[in-house]
C-alpha cells in the first residue's frame, strides 16, 4: 500500500465494474469507486472524495494493466474528466462487455431478473475507432472567450484542445474557434449541431445580464445573419425513410447512427399492432412518424418546443399530439383499447405514477427505450407489480468511449 498524508494515494486491485463508469476496489474494508481503471488491474488511485462508507478516486498509475486497456483516446479528458470520455481507455469490444455487465447487474439487483444482454455496436463505429460519432456538442465559454468544458465533478472550466468524439465537421469548426476566442460569448455557451440533411449550425447562448435575459442565436457558418431555428434530419431504415424538422437547440439523438438504429429496433419490437399506439415522451416525433405508418398514434410530450416539432413532423398523419406532464395527460385519457405503448423517457425513467397509468390502459405490449440501466430496472420492477413481464431486452452502444448505453426493453402481459 502507498499512502501520502497530503494527497491520499493507495495501491489497489479492481474487481468489477459499477454503474456510472466506475470500477470497484476495496481497501481496509472500505469500498472505493475508481475512474480510469478496468477490472482486474493493479492501480495507484488518488482519492478525490471521502464519504462515510465509500471513497471515490481516479487512477494515477497502472502497475498491472488489463489486456483490454488502450491508450486513452483523448489525453485532456483522461487528466481532467471532461467531455464524457470516461471509458476512453477501454477497447470498444471490452467497453461493450463492460456495459452489458452493468445492465445485467442492475436488472438482477433492482428488478430481480436474470438477463444476459449483448450490447450491439452502431454501424461505422469500429471503422472510426469509436470516435467522431457525436452530432451535437456543447461548450462553456470562459471569461476570456475560450471554449471549454467543466472538469469532472466541478464547475471549473477546462480549455479544450479539440473533441475527438465529435463529428468530423464539428471538429473542423471547433478547431477554427479554438484559434479565435469568442470574447462576446464570455460566460455563455456555444453548441455545434451537425444535422444529417442540412448544414452545420452553431447555437450561441448569450449569458443573462442585469438588463437582458439569456438568449440563443443560431448561426450557419459561412453565411451572413442567423440561420433558421430548425435543422433537417432524415432517418432511413429497411422499413422506410422519414424527414424531420427539429429545433436547432432541441433534443435529438446525438450519435450519427442512433436515430436509424433506434427507429428500426422500435419498429421491430412493436410489430403489427391491432389497436392504436401511444408514444410517450415523444420529443420531436422520432418514433411517432414511423409508428403512424402502422396505425393511429397518440403522442405525449412535456416540452412545448418538442411537441410543436412533433406536430410539424406528423402533419397530415393520424396522430394526436398532446402537450403536458405525461402522467397528468395519461390520467385524463379515457379507457380505450391501446395496442402498444412506446416510451422514451428522460434519464430518470418513467416512474411509478406513469407505470400505473400505462397499466390502467392495459396495452398488450410496452416498448421502453432507456438511457439509464438503473432507472430501467426500477421501472421494469414496477411494471412487474402490474402484471407485465420482460419479454426481451436489447442494448446498443450509442455512446462509445463513455459508460452510457441505450437499452430497449419489451414488456408483455
Amino acid at each position: 500500500m502507498t499512502y501520502q498524508e497530503d494527497d491520499v494515494i493507495i495501491d489497489v486491485t479492481t474487481t468489477d465494474v459499477a454503474h456510472g463508469g466506475y470500477c470497484v476496489a476495496r481497501h481496509e474494508g472500505r469500498v472505493i469507486f475508481v475512474t480510469g481503471a478496468l477490472p482486474g488491474e493493479q492501480v495507484d488511485v488518488e482519492i478525490t472524495e471521502k464519504r462515510s462508507k465509500m471513497w471515490y478516486g481516479r487512477v494515477v498509475g497502472v502497475t498491472t494493466p488489463s489486456p483490454d486497456r488502450i491508450p486513452h483516446v483523448w489525453g485532456l479528458a483522461e487528466r481532467t474528466g471532461i467531455g464524457a470520455a470516461d471509458l476512453g481507455h477501454v477497447s470498444l469490444e471490452a467497453g461493450r462487455r463492460w456495459k452489458a455487465r452493468v445492465i445485467d447487474t442492475q436488472m438482477a439487483r433492482i428488478a430481480h431478473i436474470s438477463t444476459h444482454v449483448e450490447v450491439e455496436p452502431a454501424p461505422g463505429d469500429e471503422a472510426r475507432g469509436g470516435l467522431a460519432w457525436r452530432t451535437r456538442v456543447s461548450f462553456q465559454v470562459d471569461s476570456c472567450g475560450r471554449l471549454g468544458m467543466y472538469a469532472a465533478r466541478s464547475h471549473t472550466i477546462i480549455e479544450v484542445d479539440g473533441m475527438p468524439l465529435a463529428h468530423e465537421q464539428i471538429q473542423a469548426a471547433l478547431s477554427s474557434d479554438i484559434d479565435q476566442p469568442l470574447p462576446k460569448l464570455a460566460g455563455g455557451t456555444r453548441s455545434y449541431v451537425w444535422p444529417s440533411a442540412s448544414p452545420l449550425v452553431t447555437v450561441d447562448r448569450v449569458p443573462r445580464t442585469r438588463h437582458s435575459r439569456s438568449t440563443s442565436v443560431v448561426r450557419c457558418p459561412g453565411k451572413a445573419g442567423s440561420a433558421p431555428h430548425t435543422v433537417t434530419e432524415v432517418v432511413r431504415t429497411s422499413q422506410g425513410e422519414w424527414t424531420y424538422e427539429v429545433a436547432a437547440d432541441g433534443f435529438w439523438q446525438v450519435h450519427r447512427e442512433a436515430p436509424s438504429v433506434l427507429v428500426q429496433a422500435v419498429l421491430d419490437a412493436v410489430g403489427h399492432p391491432d389497436a392504436p399506439i401511444m408514444d410517450l415522451y415523444c420529443g420531436s416525433g422520432l418514433f411517432t412518424q414511423p409508428l403512424s405508418d402502422l396505425g393511429p398514434v397518440t403522442a405525449v410530450e412535456t416540452s412545448p418546443t418538442a411537441i410543436a416539432s412533433c406536430r410539424t413532423n406528423t402533419s397530415g398523419r393520424d396522430v394526436d399530439c398532446r402537450e403536458g406532464d405525461v402522467p397528468a395527460v395519461l390520467a385524463e385519457l379515457p379507457l380505450t383499447r391501446i395496442g402498444v405503448v412506446v416510451c422514451d423517457p428522460p434519464r430518470l425513467g418513467v416512474g411509478a405514477p406513469t407505470v400505473s397509468h400505462i397499466s390502467r390502459l392495459a396495452p398488450d405490449k410496452v416498448v421502453y427505450v432507456a438511457c439509464d440501466p438503473a432507472a430501467l430496472a426500477r421501472d421494469v420492477a414496477e411494471f412487474a407489480r402490474h402484471g407485465y413481464e420482460l419479454d426481451s431486452l436489447r442494448a446498443f452502444d450509442l455512446f462509445p468511449m463513455t459508460h452510457h448505453v441505450e437499452c430497449l426493453a419489451t414488456l408483455v402481459k
